[in-house]
């Protein structure tokens, strides 16, 4: 009955995290990407193939379903996978309608046609590769009209918060905030685009100012995941062991996620 949970590298932890606590009945396999991280300033084509081959690896875990806890590939590979890849049997979800559907305060699954809503002036904070598909736009103009989205890559932030490094991690989003703020001053909302955000989601707050309100996404996934199982079970797949799963150096990545996480987490290599 496992659930598979990918991302590039070390974000998607943070959605493992909440995930695992709204369902601690389900087990979950993590699989990071980490030997080719970060997807952000990858082509589409690689980001496309990469995320197969990780989607792939989780099927075989025994996971028909698989959350992309990486909004690069969430925007960049999800819909050619659904279009072109992922076969009737199996499930790839990706982690910005759950967000969308926050913003515009529409219940999970409601399919009617996009309206005005409360939110004029939205600035999205992602990765260079995030921003450039374009997917937050095209997701939102499906449930909402009239809202002025205001996009800034934010180049080296995921970097600097895997390595460890806070002070520049800071800097580095202070004056990606301070960028967006020249061209949109006064947004109402934020979105936090990428999964390792959250982890700053205090300093974006106090660049942003107390009046503009921050969607991060952890526990957003968490509540539609619970969501969509109560309505399709049969999603469940027959994997009954949690796991972590990295291409990268096992000892490595286990170090950094213990420190990114802030507690003991465990990886195995993903062995072909």
């Amino acid at each position: 009955m496992a659930v598979g949970v990918f991302d590039s590298g070390l974000g998607g932890l943070t959605v493992l995290d909440a995930v695992a606590r709204r369902l601690p009945e389900v087990p979950f396999v993590y699989f990071g990407d980490n030997a080719h991280a970060p997807y952000g300033v990858r082509t589409h084509d690689d980001i496309f193939n990469l995320t197969c081959a990780a989607t792939q690896r989780l099927w075989d875990e025994g996971c028909d379903l698989v959350i992309l806890a990486c909004n690069t590939a969430s925007a960049a590979a999800l819909k050619r996978m659904q279009e072109t890849w992922v076969p009737p049997t199996k499930r790839v979800l990706g982690v910005f309608v759950p967000l969308i559907e926050a913003l515009t305060e529409r219940q999970w699954g409601d399919n009617s046609p996009p309206r005005e809503v409360a939110v004029k002036h939205v600035a999205l904070f992602a990765t260079p590769a995030t921003v450039a598909s374009r997917a937050f736009q095209r997701e939102l103009s499906f449930r909402a009209i009239g809202v002025d989205v205001e996009a800034q890559p934010c180049g080296g932030v995921v970097d600097a918060i895997e390595q460890g490094d806070e002070i520049l991690a800071e800097a580095l989003v202070r004056s990606h905030v301070e960028a967006l703020k020249r061209r949109m001053p006064a947004p109402e909302a934020a979105i936090l685009g990428c999964t390792h955000y959250p982890l700053m989601q205090h300093v974006f707050q106090d660049a942003l100012g107390p009046n503009v309100k921050v969607f991060s996404q952890a526990n957003l996934v968490a509540e539609s995941l619970a969501d969509y199982l109560t309505r399709r079970p049969e999603m469940l797949g027959s994997g009954q062991v949690s796991k972590f799963l990295t291409t990268g150096d096992a000892a490595s990545v286990s170090s950094k996620a213990t420190q990114f996480m802030r507690k003991s987490v465990r990886f195995e290599a993903a062995l072909a």
